[in-house]
């Protein structure tokens, strides 16, 4: 295996396994084994512990004494302060996706935010992202693609998945108040789309992000206890 081949394993190897932390296939505080990963994406070791690797200096797994890596984490205050960054850069993505948005754009809004009302209390067993993930996904980033910025959305994405995604899910899933809120904040913000009112907009997204953060790094406080680390 040549060096760029290889390179190429390890960067698929990690996206492999990264995406089954977002989706809660491998949930967190869970043990990475290196022998079991290998068998189930089809590679031998050697890509996998170079995967972890970068993965953890990604900052997704740490090494715990006596249990070697996990899935990390993460500190409350790392998702106030993720959240709060987040909150700036959807705003400014609103802002700039009011002078584009299209009829079009706004019936996809709100047949997202539907599917949110309609499953968002049910449990998903299945592997990958839950139903609800994808279509609270498909709400925000339909909104960067709008606001014609990839530097931007670039960035939002990165914070996105610096935490597992379906986490958030589960808050959305235990806390019918929680949910119905989010539903309702993401009406408000295509009714100041369908206003043309940029400011409003903004200030909209602003305040549900920092509103999904708040209710985010709370439920870390609660679980951070319980999760075994050895």
């Amino acid at each position: 295996m040549d060096i760029a081949s290889g390179s190429a394993l390890v960067d698929e190897t990690a996206a492999a396994i990264r995406a089954k932390i977002m989706s809660g296939d491998i949930p967190i505080g869970a043990q990475l084994r290196q022998a079991e990963l290998a068998t189930m994406l089809g590679v031998s070791r050697t890509p996998v512990r170079e995967a972890l690797r970068q993965l953890q200096t990604g900052g997704l797994i740490e090494v715990v004494p006596n249990r070697g890596a996990v899935v990390r984490v993460p500190s409350p205050w790392e998702v106030r302060e993720a959240y709060e960054v987040r909150a700036e850069l959807e705003g400014l993505a609103c802002e700039r996706a009011v002078r584009r948005i299209t009829a079009d754009v706004l019936a996809e809004l709100r047949a997202a935010n539907d599917t949110l009302r309609e499953l968002g209390g049910t449990s998903h067993a299945g592997p990958g992202p839950a139903p609800t993930t994808l279509a609270n996904d498909r709400f925000h980033t339909l909104i960067h693609e709008v606001a014609g910025n990839d530097r931007l959305a670039k960035v939002i994405r990165e914070i996105n998945e610096a935490f597992p995604r379906n986490v958030s899910a589960l808050v959305l899933r235990d806390d019918p108040r929680h949910r119905e809120d989010n539903i309702r904040e993401h009406e408000r913000i295509v009714q100041a789309f369908a206003d043309d009112d940029a400011e409003l907009a903004r200030r909209e997204m602003q305040a549900h992000v920092i509103s999904a953060g708040e209710q985010l790094a709370r439920w870390y406080e609660r679980r951070s206890a319980t999760v075994f680390r050895g």
